[in-house]
Order: structure tokens, then C-alpha cells, then sequence
């Protein structure tokens, strides 16, 4: 008990980071035999998780609740996952917040820094219906909601690619809910493409959108599942390292046309 009560003492201190499995047994003067045993114990419970064999461990959903991350500290973890998610991509990855007039404005921005590219800064703006993001939030929540949003807010069409029928969103968000990552090819820009997730809150429901854009050229159908995978897995390690709980795993499922 004291080994597990010093483990999450650890993992507190250094929240949102995650500590290595190896560095908490070192620390802690523990084997690694063991300590991977406290660790799994914690993680049934909820305590502590994995986020990822090179990355480690971090406070699991309830402890995290409790342990009232601040707004610095999700910050970084968010800018540190959409940096690590920019550098593997090669494309501009940013996280928006939704805006109480039903857009949404960008919070976060990693950038590679080199060559021709799509740039977007923190403080840019999205319309309501702008596909991916729009896709990552309104996926989760109740379609009537949604259909009853539309009667104010007009479902813009931005290009001959954008669906904009109700029962073609409703098969998007569909989709969306499924594989756990949304998909722009050329909906908002004829020029660009896109891929989107939702980091989650601790009641289940979206609080952030990741977004990665590219030109299309660059991320179209051929590539999109990877894309839209590596994205949707950024998204679900920030619900975990802020205290979020992510709604029941996604499938992963081949993209469509």
C-alpha cells in the first residue's frame, strides 16, 4: 500500500506528464516486476494510466479529476501532444475550443516550420459549420439537439464536396462516433483537406477538437485512416492525461468516399 500511495504521489507531482514505468520503480526502489503489478492493480481501479509503453504512466480519470489540473497544465499537455503530432505528420495540427455563438477558435497551434504549408495561429475563428470541426463536436452529442441548432445556424456549404444534407450528417456523424476521428477532403477549401478529433471531458463529452490540415494533394483518401488515426489517438492520450473519459472505444474503420 505505501509503495502505491508513493507511486501516485509521483504521478501527481508530475501531472500532466507522464513518468516511465522504469523511473517509477528506480525512484521508488522497487523491481520492475512489481511495480508494473501496483501499476496494473491502479489502473483496474481507475488510478493511473498507460499512456503509452514510451511515454508511461499518468493519473487516471478520477484521480486527475480530484486533483484539479490547472488550465496551465492541460495547456501543456495539449501543446505537447499536438507538437509530437505535428513533427511525426508534417502538417499544421491545432486544437480549437468552441465558441458560445457556435463557432469556434483556435487555442493551440504546432507548426513544422518549413516548406510551402497551410498555417493557422491561436486566435483564428471557424464558422459553425466548418466539416471537421464541427464533425468532432457535434458527433457526441444528441442528433435532435443538433437537427434543432441547424433551425438558427445555417449548415454552410463551402465547396461541391460539402455535405450539408441532414441525412448525409447524420451518416457522417455516424462515422465519426465509430472510428473516433472526423474527415474534411476538400470540404471547407477545395485546396486542402482535413482530419479532426474530440478530447473529452470528464462527463464524456467533447470539450476540445484536434484538427490536422494539409493540402490535398497532400492528405487525401489514400492516406486519410493513418492520418485520421494518428490524430484521433492524440486526442484520446489528452483525455486521459487531463482527466477526460473518452465514450466507448472507437472501432477503427477503412475511410469512405
Amino acid at each position: 500500500m505505501s509503495a502505491a500511495i508513493r507511486m501516485i504521489e509521483r504521478l501527481a507531482a508530475e501531472a500532466p506528464h507522464a513518468v516511465p514505468a522504469g523511473t517509477l520503480a528506480n525512484e521508488l526502489g522497487l523491481n520492475r516486476s512489481t511495480c508494473y503489478n501496483i501499476l496494473a492493480t491502479l489502473q483496474q481501479a481507475g488510478w493511473v494510466n498507460n499512456v503509452g509503453n514510451r511515454s508511461g504512466w499518468t493519473l487516471g480519470p478520477g484521480l486527475s479529476t480530484l486533483a484539479g489540473l490547472s488550465d496551465e497544465l492541460i495547456d501543456t499537455a495539449v501543446q505537447e501532444e499536438i507538437d509530437r503530432l505535428c513533427k511525426r505528420l508534417g502538417y499544421v495540427v491545432f486544437a480549437a475550443r468552441e465558441e458560445g455563438s457556435g463557432g469556434y477558435t483556435v487555442v493551440a497551434v504546432a507548426d513544422p516550420g518549413r516548406g510551402v504549408r497551410v498555417t493557422v495561429d491561436v486566435g483564428d475563428r471557424f464558422p459553425f459549420s466548418a466539416p471537421g470541426l464541427m464533425h468532432a463536436f457535434w458527433s457526441y452529442r444528441p442528433w435532435e439537439k443538433f437537427v434543432e441548432v441547424t433551425r438558427r445556424r445555417r449548415v454552410e456549404r463551402f465547396t461541391e464536396f460539402t455535405a450539408v444534407e441532414l441525412d448525409q450528417l447524420a451518416e457522417l456523424f455516424a462515422l465519426v462516433r465509430e472510428r473516433g476521428y472526423g474527415a474534411s477532403i476538400r470540404q471547407f477549401n477545395l485546396a486542402q483537406s482535413g482530419a479532426s478529433a474530440a478530447v473529452f471531458g470528464p462527463d464524456g463529452c467533447p470539450k476540445l477538437a484536434l484538427v490536422t490540415l494539409a493540402f490535398s494533394s497532400d492528405l487525401d483518401w489514400d492516406n486519410l485512416t493513418e492520418v485520421g488515426l494518428s490524430i484521433r489517438d492524440a486526442a484520446a492520450r489528452i483525455t486521459s492525461r487531463t482527466g477526460g473519459a473518452v465514450p466507448d472505444r472507437h472501432v477503427g474503420s477503412t475511410a469512405t468516399r
